[in-house]
């Protein structure tokens, strides 16, 4: 799966301009203030921060007005990994291949990784023509892939490369197709 979920703990410093709401919602502030958004390499893209739970003494320190808290939430947490089938639209269409939404992070599927035929692009439309079965791959159109590199990117994500060229995977609607076929 795409997405994890991890239980962490962690300090949270509650700023005293944060001291009129309640702790739970302060401390939930803070921590989705410092974490989303965060890459790291041994989890991936920290998407959200969510069922925080405090405890209510915390500590001041000395020259710092803010108060610190032992916090226990979790995380929200985009990690693709080798191997992994995954779903998504297509949102950008280039000479070299598609990009895919997956969520968190766009995939990338390079042209001579969609199909085992001649494929040529339309900036018409922009779309890629698969000349021998005619077939068109668009933005806004649903593909399934698997995901056959990862890469971190220095503060940007990850480098999510696929391919379609493997049986029930490609644009949705070939899917069906083929599924039909073979239930004949």
């Amino acid at each position: 799966m795409v997405y994890r979920i991890y239980h962490v703990r962690d300090v949270v410093r509650i700023p005293p301009d944060k001291f009129g709401k309640p702790l739970e919602l302060a401390a939930w502030e803070e921590l989705r203030r410092v974490y989303e958004g965060m890459i790291t390499k041994n989890m991936g893209i920290i998407v959200t921060v969510f069922d925080v739970k405090v405890k209510p003494e915390g500590k001041i320190l000395p020259g710092d007005g803010a108060t610190y808290h032992e916090a226990e939430f979790k995380f929200l947490v985009f990690y693709p990994f080798k191997k992994e089938v995954v779903e998504g639209e297509i949102n950008t269409v280039l000479q070299h291949g598609v990009f895919v939404d997956l969520g968190a992070s766009d995939g990338f599927i390079y042209i001579n990784q969609i199909a085992d035929e001649r494929i040529e692009y339309d900036p018409t439309r922009p779309g890629l023509i698969l000349k021998d079965t005619n077939r068109l791959l668009e933005k806004g159109d649903w593909v399934r892939a698997r995901v056959y590199n990862v890469a971190p990117l220095p503060g940007k994500g990850w480098r999510v490369q696929m391919t379609m060229r493997q049986p029930y995977l490609g644009k949705i609607e070939w899917i069906k197709k083929q599924i039909e076929r073979t239930k004949k």
